[in-house]
């Protein structure tokens, strides 16, 4: 049938091959051939592009790697920071930081506290003692560290908590160096036998109970001997550190020595902090924080001679010890009044800005005729009061929006017949929405009782009753969330007058710009804040790059001079640098003004007591510590308004707003509240500063509740809601539901005492409640004092 001609087959079609090696067939033999040479020839430069690529990045990462250890064993870099923590108390690591520094400073002297170059391990340290159970020292000096060094005893025994090792303020601390963002960490295991086989059980057993608690890359080491330290000193020495990234964005400073210069009686003064700039360049034009005491000015910076340099001779240490307190100045920065920052916190507002016309001379002349004739009206004024006392005591008649600015209460007008006396103090029990009438957050009865807390001497059993109330006003908050009831004595349309019905908590509208507080005109707002971080943080990055004559390099040891800080802050300052470390941190542009910031946090679990909107609370927020009154929300995703929380519940994250100074996220944040004067502060909640937004929407809301009296189908007569028809009539437009799932409406009232019928979408259960739901925005409270060391 076929001949002798051969049989050729298409090869088979692998689900491999390519769609042009299948077609390949349906090409001519010059094409074919014309096609393999272009691929050998693309594919041999491809190649060799390739492993030029991949030799160019193995370079780059070397000589990375070389410089990197260049500068941890030169003179240029920072002494490296090792911070002691005890994970229990009965731990004395006294004998330990001794030893460490003795192997370091073999063939050298001590000129600096704590500071140590060795020639022998070719690098410098700054050992730090961390004291159990002062907790402000210990995260002062977490925030520096570049090595955590957590020491625990093989002997020890903490029943109180559920680990053999950690006690429970070493459990607290751990929690909030987590938050922070722990550094490189290692564990020192102190107390093992001497015996060979149950030492190497012991310590097995002690890293395994621990290596839970600790980064995956935690290392532990036996540390009773000299001989044992010496092997982590080579370890250590080679180690690459690392550093949370919020560090790594601004320069800071770990204080040395502190001092104040202080001009004759001046209520300021001049604070002067020494010690090597680490982490970025710091300019002379730039704003400082320091840490607790606020924002700064610098007039100067000196750069002094190294006290500790790493190859210097043993001989010549020796002649500079004796010399140390003669610092040499090797040169000086003075700031350039043309780029010299301005410390400007709060925007000064214009009272004029609203004003589009200004008076005609013939209201001016009525003004005046007005004024005369109240002059000239008898008034019934207490005996002894003076003219001048006379003018600020306003008529009934007088028409005054002042009691009306009340930012957290309603306006409560006083009625038609002037309650005064005893029926005014009746009617101000209302001006809160808590349950507990006496814990209204009003403004005004929270500044008369933080007030009257300063002023008397509160025994015991009042601090009690009053810690008792709070608790029960949480719970009640738990239970009935935002549910209120209506005054008796008072009508609920002047009572409820600032809130206001939605049809929609996640469509409806609501203006950002309207209706703004007073506290609003002083703060600063970003047309687009994520573009101005990206500016800001990339003109940063160019400024630590690009080398000016107005900035010192990361290593300098430097002295700087803060100019205008108060007096009482710099005496505070030097005391409290003798038990913690002082850090002082470079600002980038904006960070002084204040503005509207938005945190999410979390009710620490080792905190019991209940947390209250607009509480006082310390918030520390990487470098920087400053003053909070918050108010909490819990945060939708699909809405533009957030509905506010008015306590801190445990086991859930909400968003707390204060007015503080900007600051650019990413950062952690822990929150410390002071109960007391003499008292310690203890860690209430933790988080981190999510974004800057003073149109950030929080509702507050109300509940108002009614009983079905009867019930005939659709149709319901509702009581206790309201207490007169006429705030039946004011409340008819707002939509009514119940906590059954129905939908309905107000029709019209009935009888005199508030009874109001109710059209439904369903048929009412007599046990079921109505609802009411009422929004008014609510703003954070301007606090007292801006940071903790300026009260």
């Amino acid at each position: 049938m076929g001949g002798s001609r051969v049989q050729v087959n298409k090869a088979h079609k692998s689900r491999f091959s390519s769609k042009s090696s299948r077609n390949l067939h349906k090409t001519s033999v010059k094409d074919r051939l014309a096609i393999s040479k272009a691929e050998r020839n693309v594919g041999k430069g491809a190649r060799a592009a390739r492993i030029q690529r991949s030799k160019m990045i193995r370079d780059q990462k070397r000589a990375a790697v070389l410089k990197e250890k260049r500068e941890l064993s030169g003179s240029r870099s920072p002494p490296r920071v090792i911070v002691l923590f005890a994970l229990c108390a009965s731990l004395d690591f006294e004998s330990l930081a001794d030893d460490l520094l003795s192997l370091l400073s073999k063939d050298t002297c001590v000129v600096l506290p704590g500071t140590v170059a060795s020639s022998e391990y070719k690098t410098r340290v700054t050992v730090l003692k961390a004291p159990h159970g002062d907790l402000l020292s210990c995260m002062e000096m977490a925030k520096v560290a570049d090595l955590m060094v957590f020491v625990a005893s093989a002997k020890s025994l903490c029943e109180e908590t559920d680990s053999n090792y950690i006690d429970s303020f070493g459990n607290q601390c751990l929690s909030v160096f987590r938050s922070l963002g722990l550094p490189s960490t290692a564990v020192f295991i102190r107390d093992l036998p001497s015996d060979l086989k149950q030492r190497n059980e012991l310590k097995k057993t002690c890293t395994s109970s621990l290596a839970s608690e600790f980064p995956e890359d935690c290392k532990f080491y036996p540390a009773d001997t000299k001989d044992e330290l010496h092997k982590f000193l080579w370890l250590f020495k080679e180690q690459r550190l690392k550093v949370p990234h919020w560090r790594t964005q601004r320069s800071y400073l770990l204080a040395q020595k502190v001092g104040a210069v202080y001009e004759g009686n001046s209520e300021k003064c001049t604070l002067l902090l020494t010690g090597y700039l680490r982490s970025r360049s710091l300019s002379v034009n730039q704003l400082v924080h320091v840490s607790g005491a606020g924002d700064f000015q610098l007039s100067k910076i000196e750069l002094l001679k190294d006290p500790c340099p790493l190859n210097s001779r043993k001989n010549q240490d020796l002649m500079d010890a004796d010399e140390m307190n003669d610092t040499e100045v090797i040169g000086s920065l003075v700031p350039d009044p043309l780029n010299h920052e301005a410390l400007v916190v709060e925007n000064i507002p214009d009272p004029l800005a609203g004003e589009q016309t200004w008076p005609t001379e013939a209201e001016m002349a009525k003004a005046d005729e007005d004024q005369k004739k109240r002059k000239i009206k008898k008034r019934s004024l207490p005996h002894g009061t003076s003219e001048y006392q006379a003018a600020w005591i306003v008529d009934d008649s007088d028409e005054s929006d002042f009691d009306d600015e009340n930012d957290d209460g309603m306006v409560l007008d006083e009625g038609e017949d002037g309650l005064r006396g005893k029926e005014t103090n009746k009617y101000s029990e209302f001006d809160g929405d808590d349950v507990s009438l006496r814990l209204g957050d009003s403004e005004e009865e929270t500044d008369n009782d933080s007030v009257m807390m300063e002023v008397d001497n509160l025994t015991r059993e009042k601090i009690q009753d009053e810690l008792k109330e709070l608790k029960e006003a949480h719970a009640a908050d738990e239970e009935f969330p935002d549910e209120v009831d209506t005054p008796l004595d008072a009508p609920a349309r002047k009572r409820f007058a600032k809130y206001r019905g939605l049809k929609s908590f996640r469509t409806s509208s609501w203006d950002p710009k309207e209706s703004l507080p007073q506290d609003y005109a002083k703060i600063f707002e970003f047309d687009n804040f994520k573009r101005t971080q990206k500016h800001v943080l990339a003109k940063a990055l160019e400024l630590d790059q690009e080398i000016s004559e107005h900035c010192i390099p990361v290593g300098s040891y430097a002295r700087l001079q803060i100019k205008e800080v108060p007096s009482a802050v710099a005496s505070k300052l030097c005391l409290l640098s003798k038990r913690m470390p002082v850090t002082t941190c470079g600002l980038l542009k904006h960070e002084s003004k204040v503005s509207v910031l938005h945190f999410s946090v979390k009710k620490h679990e080792t905190y019991d007591a209940p947390i209250k909107s607009k509480e006082e609370l310390v918030f520390h927020v990487g470098f920087r510590q400053f003053v909070g009154r918050p108010v909490f929300s819990s945060e939708f995703i699909n809405t533009d308004k957030n509905k506010m929380e008015r306590f801190l519940h445990a086991g859930r994250f909400s968003v707390a707003s204060i007015y503080a100074p900007i600051s650019f996220p990413p950062l952690p944040s822990i929150i410390l509240k002071i109960s007391g004067e003499n008292a310690a502060p203890v860690v209430a909640a933790v988080g981190s500063l999510k974004t800057v937004d003073p149109d950030r929407i929080i509702l507050k809301r109300v509940i108002l509740t009614g009983y079905p009296q009867r019930v005939s189908k659709r149709k319901a007569s509702v009581r206790h809601m309201f207490y007169n028809p006429e705030d039946v009539k004011w409340f008819k437009p707002v939509e009514l539901y119940t906590k059954r799932g129905l939908r309905g409406r107000i029709k019209e009232p009935v009888g005199t005492h508030g009874t109001m019928k109710c059209l439904l979408n369903g048929v009412l259960e007599q046990r079921d409640t109505v609802c009411m739901n009422l929004f008014k925005r609510a703003y954070p409270k301007w606090p007292t004092h801006c940071f903790p060391l300026s009260e």
